[in-house]
Order: structure tokens, then C-alpha cells, then sequence
């Protein structure tokens, strides 16, 4: 996975790489869908919910050009696996997800494997305001036209945001930091959703 679907499509951060060569992809799936952990795609996880494909992983943690000494927050955590790579990239990670039962399980497998990450359950778009600011925000589900203010609110100064975002029917992994975006690569991600009543 890390030479081909990684090194070789130009991931250069090499702590990512070795993050992701030493996270059990599979670990953070449920039973009867390990056999597609290092799948190059995504994977149901439940919930209507994905575990994004090995080069989104990489390609959204490479971008947010890590230290390492920074707090980082995480927007939908889904299964925990994005979030276990980030926390051997990061000093600090902080993960929401809305689904109960999805941060449920992914909290369950990130305190079993030992990845330090402080899983909530809530709406992300309104971010982790007693934690800011954040060195870093990654957002894995898609936004339309924008990222939510609070989130780009809770970016540190120089920190980015890093998310997909449709516009005009087109879906791209976009970076935002210090008042600029960049458009990457075509991506397709589930929305972002918001918890009831937000």
C-alpha cells in the first residue's frame, strides 16, 4: 500500500508514510469488510458511512504540513483510522463525529490500539472551540461551497483546513489557510452532516 498506492501517486511526507505503514487499516473496520482494508477505494464502515481510500488518508494529512507539535482537529471520524494517522503526525488530536455508534466504535478501536485521540460525539461544523486554536483541521466528509466559519475560526494563525468541497456539481479536495484556498485533486466523499436540531 505505502509504495504503490502512496509513494508512488507523490506522497512525500514521510512521517505520514510511516504512520500509515504501521496503522492496521483493518483494525478499524468491522469484521466481515478486513479483507478490503488496503483496498485502493473506499470501505463501507456502516452508518452510511466510508473509510476513505489510502491516498485520501495520506494526501489530507501530508497537506496540512505538520510539525508535529500541534493540536489537531478532526471532522468525522468515522472508523478512527484518519484520526490514528494524524496522531502519529500530530502532538494532539480531536475528533467529532454525529453518529453515536460510529464514535462508539471508532473511540473503542483507537483506545485499544493506543492512538491518544479524544473522540466526541456532536456536530462537527461548530468545531471544538475549547480546544482552539488548531494547527490544523481536517475535515472528511464534503462541504458545499465553503467550510463551516467555526472551523475556519479555530485555525491558528498560518494553520490549514483541509476538506472537500462541491461547487457548481464539481467535488474537489480544497486547502485553506490564511484567507487562501487551493483547488486539488476530484475527490467524491458522503456530505457532511450536522446533528440534529444544529
Amino acid at each position: 500500500m505505502v509504495e504503490l498506492q502512496l509513494r508512488g501517486r507523490g506522497i512525500v511526507d514521510e512521517r505520514v508514510l510511516s504512520a500509515m505503514a504501521e496503522i492496521p487499516r483493518e483494525r478499524f473496520l468491522p469484521e466481515s469488510r478486513r479483507g478490503r482494508a488496503y483496498h485502493d477505494g473506499a470501505v463501507d464502515v456502516g452508518e452510511g458511512q466510508t473509510m476513505s481510500q489510502p491516498w485520501i488518508v495520506a494526501a489530507t494529512a501530508s497537506l496540512l504540513e505538520l510539525r508535529g507539535d500541534e493540536r489537531v482537529l478532526d471532522v468525522g471520524t468515522g472508523s478512527g483510522y484518519g484520526a490514528a494517522v494524524l496522531s502519529r503526525v500530530a502532538a494532539d488530536v480531536v475528533s467529532i463525529e454525529v453518529n453515536e455508534r460510529l464514535a462508539a466504535r471508532a473511540r473503542a478501536a483507537l483506545d485499544e490500539l493506543g492512538y491518544p485521540v479524544e473522540v466526541r460525539t456532536g456536530d462537527g461544523c461548530a468545531g471544538a472551540p475549547d480546544r482552539a486554536p488548531f494547527g490544523g483541521v481536517v475535515v472528511a466528509a464534503t462541504v458545499e461551497d465553503r467550510p463551516p466559519p467555526a472551523l475556519l475560526d479555530q485555525l491558528a494563525p498560518g494553520a490549514a483546513l483541509v476538506c472537500p468541497v462541491r461547487r457548481d456539481g464539481d467535488e474537489r479536495l480544497m486547502r485553506f489557510r490564511g484567507g487562501h484556498e487551493e483547488a486539488l485533486s476530484a475527490v467524491r466523499f458522503v456530505p457532511l452532516v450536522r446533528s440534529a436540531g444544529a
